[in-house]
């Protein structure tokens, strides 16, 4: 008997401790974790219209937006002699996330959030090249 509650104290903190312990005479039930389903937070602007992103390495791009009550992304981009479109691009609650892939090969993956002054931030960087990053924001309130 002593064997037993050791055991089970032994398991109780391991398992505590993030570890985990099988006894010795299991139970003949095994619970099954099922995995968390993905959950979208209803968005909480709208980035709908036409509004230039500010990178810090010099690039301004001005992006045409069209948002749907999902919070699903669609619209075009361009900079200098570069059009693009918008892939993938979603706001979920307070964030926003995009692709753009560009006419001259380039692909940029855009996060950011809404900040407490209504304008959009994040940081950028070329699918291609990953350590090609800047950092980016709107002038534009939502």
């Amino acid at each position: 008997m002593r064997t037993k509650l050791a055991t089970a104290g032994l398991a109780i903190l391991l398992g505590m401790g993030g570890l985990a312990l099988a006894p010795a005479a299991a139970a003949t039930t095994t619970a099954i974790a099922t995995p968390r389903a993905a959950h979208a937070t209803a968005p909480a602007f709208n980035a709908s219209g036409t509004w230039q992103l500010v990178q810090s390495n010099s690039t301004t791009a001005t992006l045409n937006v069209t948002q749907d009550g999902s919070g699903t992304l669609f619209g075009t981009a361009s900079y200098s002699d570069a059009v693009g479109t918008i892939e993938n691009g979603s706001v979920d609650g307070s964030n926003i996330s995009f692709t753009i892939g560009w006419s001259n090969g380039l692909r940029g993956r855009y996060v950011g959030s809404l900040g407490f002054d209504r304008r959009l931030s994040g940081t950028t960087f070329d699918l291609t090249h990953p350590t090609s990053q800047a950092t980016w924001f709107t002038p534009r309130t939502f």
